[in-house]
């Protein structure tokens, strides 16, 4: 989203990714984009460049003062795109700076699990989104919390234990936080095949 990437400069990137990856053994690198959840509608990368990518994280960005019922459309709708893993800061709230926008979050649920995705606890102190009401409705839907920090920068990992606290206040357990998995469990999860 910061500085946003078009499909050439992705898959340039992606590029160098598959080259690192000749090379360094041990850990896994992948290849994934925040992908925009269009005011219109629809993603902001084509489904042939979110093929490419072992992670897709869809967000509401722009539009977050469109109705209730079309920004939960738009989210939706996102949900069903076979490409994406997890729906980002799905209330889009900053705490003490704007307020979540009005989305049909059971809705959202339904769809999530419906179509296998999961959804982002949201780390960084001023948003903690999902908030522990939303973690505790995940869990009973089944459906997988992926903690993240919203990093732009390595100092920002250490937002992790703020999210690891909200969701706790929630009931999860890491049984219910899919990022406390392998990569190679993580991967089972996802309805979609990822390439090696």
């Amino acid at each position: 989203m910061v500085n946003g990437m078009d499909s050439a400069q992705i898959r340039r990137q992606w590029a160098e990714i598959d080259a690192i990856r000749k090379r360094i053994h041990g850990i896994t690198i992948l290849k994934g984009v925040e992908v925009d959840i269009l005011e219109r509608g629809g993603l902001d990368l084509p489904d042939d460049v979110l093929a490419e990518a072992d992670w897709v994280n869809a967000s509401v960005h722009y539009g977050q003062n469109q109705s209730r019922a079309e920004i939960t459309r738009r989210v939706v709708d996102a949900l069903a795109n076979p490409y994406v893993c997890s729906l980002a800061h799905p209330t889009g709230r900053m705490l003490t700076k704007r307020k979540p926008y009005e989305i049909d979050m059971e809705a959202v649920m339904r769809a999530a699990r419906e179509h296998g995705k999961m959804i982002e606890l949201n780390a960084h102190p001023l948003r903690l989104d999902l908030d522990d009401v939303a973690c505790a409705e995940a869990k009973s839907y089944g459906i997988p919390v992926v903690i993240a920090t919203d990093s732009h920068r390595v100092e920002g990992l250490d937002a992790m234990r703020y999210g690891v606290q909200q969701a706790r206040r929630g009931g999860l357990t890491r049984d219910d936080v899919a990022n406390t998995r392998p990569w190679s469990a993580l991967k089972k999860m996802l309805r979609r095949r990822h390439s090696e």
